[in-house]
């Protein structure tokens, strides 16, 4: 039953990496299209928006997932721990080692969606902002 373990370690947690990579490579073309973007070329004032929020819902959806991807991760290394306390005599200290890597993934995924929260509500605000500047044109 080590593989639960493993899927935790390399699967969840990488998977939440591999999220958070994104949200940042998402987040740092946004604000590079934000400093290019002249709003003096949009014809409608639907071109533009749709030009300004790309990308922000994958944002919002790594936000809105990464805590449960880490919850997923937390109840198999749970799972885990139980599976291995019942088939052997285990020490105490690697029932706190299993349990830590339960809590693990879910430090990981609340920083994830913390972090993604914190980039879609900055490039909404930018896209609030570019859209109320198009409306005074």
């Amino acid at each position: 039953m080590e593989y639960l373990q493993e899927i935790v370690d390399y699967g969840i947690i990488g998977l939440l990496v591999f999220m958070s990579i994104l949200s940042l490579t998402f987040f740092i073309e946004r604000i590079f299209f934000y400093k290019s973007v002249d709003i003096k070329k949009f014809a409608t004032k639907e071109l533009l928006e749709n030009s300004l929020t790309k990308n922000l819902t994958i944002i919002a959806t790594i936000a809105s997932n990464a805590p449960y991807i880490g919850l997923l991760g937390t109840v198999l290394a749970i799972m885990q721990t139980f599976i291995n306390m019942s088939q052997e005599n285990l020490a105490a200290t690697k029932i706190m080692a299993s349990l830590a890597l339960a809590l693990k993934t879910t430090a990981v995924g609340l920083a994830v969606a913390i972090v993604a929260i914190v980039f879609y509500n900055y490039l909404t605000r930018r896209v609030e902002t570019f859209l109320a500047e198009y409306k005074s044109l």
